[in-house]
């Protein structure tokens, strides 16, 4: 979450209000506004506070529009139902919500069997706020893991992960807050995401893992978790060195079980020791819910394990949240029990064939060069061609928000910080109406951006508002 200050120069000054926000009559209702950044001194009619902060939000952005975001913005009304009967749950209480926990264990049981746990009934895992924390969790499982293979060595010698620099952000927290090296494989040409090799350089007797993506939020493109395995394999038969893998599947984990069934990326392959998802991803539920999951009990250690007496209950938990609601877990397994698989392979199948659509309009343009075309995630990049020199994305992006696009734009990493593209999430919900529209809107600017004598934007870090 971002950090924030209360403001400096707060502006205190009494505004008016629509008479029509107090009472039945009109004129014994509110006339001013309460203060913005302290409390006021008494309350308010609770139809005078709704609105008040209804007016406010509708300046937000609108979230089907919002192309940045790979979070679901649409579920059906039964699951909104649901979801309202169990906001005052806590999660964590498993003793005094039994049935909620229930619920938990079996989406457990479920994604260990959609991504071919050995053995499902051996797999552990459990829900998280989503896929951040459950990185954070897979990562001190690896550093304690190694931690207990080097006992002899550590705390002196200083713990590395592997990973490539287009990994989500929450990979460079954990490193940062639990003090283990962020050892980056860089871009290179036309390679936008990790190289099997080149991770497995990088590689010693102090690395905790590999951490393999499916996929880029850079551009939706799969990291060869394969290929990767297989390099390590080769590392440990000329070595010694048994480096596991981690698969951030924070989107494609539940999109490639279900069309891209002969991608071997899970635990078919004996290296890939933990998996996380975000349920309010691809997962097709609001946000926020994450997976993580292990392959069998032995990768995840004990000791991170607590077992609380809580309310006259046993109740082990792995998280670096407490308190939560268990609205969201209680979808998932609404959503998991809609759907089954041919649901999901309908959706996946669908949302996909929206993207691979939409990324061939914008070809046909003529003014973009795509970088992918949703043939993995159901996402794609795209940049301004060579010939174009009177705008550029960030021209673009800005002037998409002119009829309620959030469309991002944002500078590649380093050893690419030449490339800047635009990206479209496509979602569940985004339907080939909605892309038609894009595509119109899209057509309808490229006039008058061709007319701009050179791109307009000053500053690409501050245009680069876009970060996930």
């Amino acid at each position: 979450m971002p950090l924030h200050q209360g403001r400096q120069n707060p502006d205190e000054r009494p505004a008016s209000v629509n008479p029509f926000y107090g009472e039945a009559n009109p004129v014994s209702g509110m006339i001013e506004a309460p203060p913005k950044h302290r409390l006021p001194d008494g309350p308010l009619p609770p139809t005078t506070a709704l609105q008040l902060v209804h007016d406010e939000l509708m300046l937000d952005g609108n979230s089907r529009l919002n192309l940045a975001t790979f979070v679901t913005t649409w579920m059906e009304p039964q699951a909104g139902v649901l979801m309202a009967e169990c906001r005052d749950k806590n999660m964590i209480d498993k003793d005094e919500y039994p049935r909620t926990a229930e619920l938990e264990r079996r989406c457990v049981a479920m994604l260990a069997d959609l991504w071919n746990a050995p053995d499902p009934s051996a797999a552990v895992g459990c829900s998280t706020t989503g896929s951040s924390e459950a990185c954070m969790l897979a990562g001190m499982a690896l550093k304690r893991r190694w931690a207990q293979r080097n006992a002899d060595r550590y705390p002196g010698a200083r713990p590395n992960l592997i990973m490539g620099v287009n990994v989500q952000v929450c990979w460079e927290k954990f490193c940062n807050f639990w003090e283990v090296e962020a050892r980056q494989v860089p871009m290179e040409g036309d390679r936008f995401h990790l190289d099997p090799e080149a991770a497995a350089e990088l590689c010693d007797e102090n690395t905790i893992g590999v951490v393999g993506i499916l996929g880029s939020t850079f551009d939706g493109s799969y990291e060869p978790i394969e290929e990767l395995c297989a390099a390590l394999d080769r590392l440990q038969e000329r070595t010694g060195l048994d480096i596991p893998v981690h698969v951030d599947g924070a989107s494609g984990a539940m999109v490639a079980p279900f069309i891209d069934e002969d991608l071997i990326w899970d635990f078919r392959l004996p290296r890939v020791s933990s998996i996380n998802t975000s349920g309010h991803k691809y997962g097709l539920v609001y946000p926020g819910v994450g997976w993580a999951l292990w392959r069998t009990a032995a990768e995840l250690p004990e000791e991170l394990v607590f077992r609380v007496n809580y309310l006259g209950g046993d109740m082990p938990t792995f998280a670096l949240n407490f308190s939560r609601p268990g609205a969201q877990v209680v979808a998932q397994y609404y959503t998991f029990l809609r759907l089954g698989r041919a649901g999901y392979r309908a959706v996946q199948q669908t949302t996909r064939d929206v993207a691979r659509a939409l990324a061939e309009r914008v070809d046909c343009l003529g003014d973009f060069r795509l970088i992918t075309r949703g043939d993995e995630l159901p996402v794609f990049a795209f940049t301004t061609a060579p010939e174009v020199t009177a705008y550029d994305v960030f021209d673009v992006s800005r002037r998409m928000r002119e009829s309620g696009w959030l469309l991002p734009a944002y500078t590649f990493p380093e050893n690419r910080e030449d490339l800047s593209v635009l990206r479209v999430v496509c979602r569940n919900g985004f339907t080939s109406d909605l892309a038609d529209l894009f595509v119109e809107d899209l057509t309808r600017l490229l006039s008058d951006l061709r007319r701009q004598p050179h791109p307009l934007t000053r500053d690409k870090a501050a245009e680069t508002g876009f970060h996930h």
